[in-house]
């Protein structure tokens, strides 16, 4: 595996992808507690959002009382990350499609892994 200097000092990016698809969720459990207020996060949340038709339970959110979604609460990777993600749109769609890694179904988790392929390969090129 390269590493260090033979990367130019650059992430390995298929390493990132392993730990991502296969590690996270022993990592970072998933963990869902009551009905709140909160912003989407895994499916319901860009870029999944428009591939992914919502299903009849409710969805994910992050607690946060600047949420527009009434949904079950789900626990994310750092408790600062809703707020930084409602600053960058960018950085709210890698952590949705991480959490979509962490506790998606079998179709969400594919498609997750598919876009953050795409994404982690087109921003290293």
């Amino acid at each position: 595996m390269l590493h260090g200097s033979q990367l130019n000092h650059r992430p390995n990016i298929a390493a990132v992808e392993e730990f991502l698809v296969h590690g996270l969720n022993y990592i970072f459990p998933s963990e869902r507690g009551k009905l709140t207020r909160g912003v989407p996060t895994s499916y319901p949340a860009e870029p999944l959002r428009s591939l992914i038709a919502p299903g009849t339970e409710p969805m994910p959110v992050w607690a946060i009382t600047d949420g527009d979604v009434r949904a079950v609460s789900f626990a994310p990777l750092y408790k600062a990350a809703p707020i930084a993600a409602l600053r960058d749109s960018c950085f709210h769609a890698y952590l949705a499609l991480a959490d979509a890694l962490r506790a998606g179904r079998a179709r969400e988790r594919k498609l997750a892994e598919a876009v953050l392929h795409k994404r982690l390969r087109t921003a290293n090129a």
